[in-house]
């Protein structure tokens, strides 16, 4: 009884009554912006800036950014490095694994366009967007950790503007 009697009533610990006006949809999206699960698919130099990004000094844990090993536990793959057309299929395996909504980052010139590869070498592949869809694009050879960090932010933004039916879509 005495417990019940401490717990404070919520109408009255907020001013105006502590009503919410928001649809479901916007708490849905506000949520997925907020736990972004990255995967990894770092094949060169700009692997190395994105494992930067997720240590100490940047910490993508404070955007609510965690990694995970598995495709199946990832809804953002961030493809960081030169992409070979040996490795587009298994890229676009482990993209097909992955649950809806699905996000993708494109760093660095190597993923973007072939870096300077793009014209000596007949194995590399002329951009991530041959293979899959991209939504964010980070330019840079390699990018520094604060324009990933930037560019998962643009991502957050672009999230949270979407509307359900844009999943159907895709």
């Amino acid at each position: 009884m005495g417990l019940v009697k401490k717990l404070p009533i919520y109408a009255e610990s907020f001013p105006g009554g502590g009503i919410v006006a928001t649809s479901v949809e916007r708490i849905l999206h506000y949520g997925q912006a907020c736990s972004m699960w990255y995967m990894l698919f770092g094949t060169a130099c700009c692997a190395i800036e994105l494992m930067c990004t997720g240590a100490s000094r940047y910490d993508f844990d404070r955007l609510g950014m965690i990694f995970r090993a598995t495709p199946r536990q990832a809804d953002l793959i961030i493809t960081a490095g030169t992409i070979t057309k040996k490795m587009a299929p298994r890229l676009r395996k482990v993209y097909d694994q992955m649950a809806e909504p699905r996000y993708v980052i494109a760093m660095g010139g190597c993923t973007i366009k072939g870096g300077p590869f793009y014209y000596d070498s007949y194995a590399v592949e002329k951009g991530v967007d041959h293979i899959l869809p991209v939504d964010v694009y980070i330019p840079g050879c390699p990018p520094r950790p604060e324009s990933l960090l930037e560019g998962c932010l643009t991502l957050a933004e672009k999230i949270k503007k979407q509307k359900l039916s844009d999943w159907q879509e895709k």
